[in-house]
């Protein structure tokens, strides 16, 4: 099972109607060129600017079942192909940084909020999201477990820990900020570690604090009739714009799955420092 993830690595306009009309042509470009998933960076619908006062972000936010919204619900039915579509979400006390999932009929699949909104910065100004969610979407090649965090969410390890305990096969990732070295080998680790794939949609260049390099990690360390490792990496693109295309082969993931167990020798029971709600050194609040 090859599945083709199109990574719509785009410069945004300057006016929620140029992001609507741009984003629904990639998508159809993306159908074009094979995609059986379709992925925005974070926020796409004002292009992650949120630098603003919080009665005009509430003004810019837009709501799950808004025409924003529904047009890619009503695409992703009419190419067959699932679409990540990102927004600011209109929500109480204040929006909420969001992917809507579709699958290849226009089904709603998945709705998820970030949870680790970078509150030190200007999404101080936004509500946290509640949870990490693992739903079955149903693609041209077959159904996959999928789940999604948005950008800050990579670099605490339990988001992706949760989701791997939930059943996840893929992981999808709007992003807006620069991907250098050390944020790519986080992504690395976490497939590594939870033997699952990682797809990370960003910004291009110059789209300010951000640089392209969208990746796919599919998670696979070891193959049985291939010595040492293998490189996890199966697409990292340029800084440029662009629609590129990568293929997770879902087989060779379920088959690595299957033989590597590391589940099976983890100790819950010694882990309860994880959940404890104090803050202390060197995590300082």
């Amino acid at each position: 099972m090859d599945l083709n993830i199109a990574f719509l690595q785009l410069l945004p306009g300057k006016t929620q109607e140029e992001n609507l009309e741009k984003g629904l042509l990639a998508c159809r470009k993306s159908k074009e060129k094979g995609a059986d998933i379709a992925l925005f960076p974070e926020i796409w619908n004002i292009g992650y600017d949120i630098d603003q006062e919080p009665e005009t972000l509430r003004k810019l936010a837009v709501s799950v079942d808004s025409p924003f919204v529904t047009v890619f619900q009503e695409l992703a039915k009419e190419l067959q192909m699932a679409i990540g579509i990102t927004f600011l979400e209109s929500y109480h006390p204040a929006p909420r940084n969001t992917i809507c999932l579709f699958d290849m009929y226009g089904k709603p699949v998945l709705r998820y909020a970030k949870v680790h909104t970078c509150a030190f910065d200007v999404e101080a100004r936004l509500t946290p999201g509640d949870t990490f969610y693992v739903k079955t979407l149903q693609t041209a090649k077959g159904p996959i477990k999928v789940g999604a965090m948005i950008c800050y969410d990579r670099e605490f390890p339990e988001s992706a820990r949760i989701m791997m305990l939930k059943g996840a096969e893929l992981i999808l990732v709007p992003n807006a900020c620069p991907m250098e070295i050390n944020r790519l080998a986080q992504l690395r680790g976490r497939t590594y570690e939870n033997m699952l794939a990682i797809a990370t949609c960003n910004y291009p260049a110059p789209y300010p604090d951000c640089n392209g390099h969208s990746t796919l990690f599919d998670g696979v360390v070891y193959l049985p009739d291939e010595p040492g490792s293998r490189d996890t990496c199966v697409l990292e693109t340029p800084e440029e714009e662009g629609i590129y295309l990568a293929t997770l082969d879902l087989s060779m993931l379920r088959s690595y799955r299957e033989d590597e167990r590391p589940g099976a020798w983890r100790h819950p029971e010694k882990y309860e420092i994880l959940t404890d709600t104090e803050i202390a050194y060197p995590f300082c609040p």
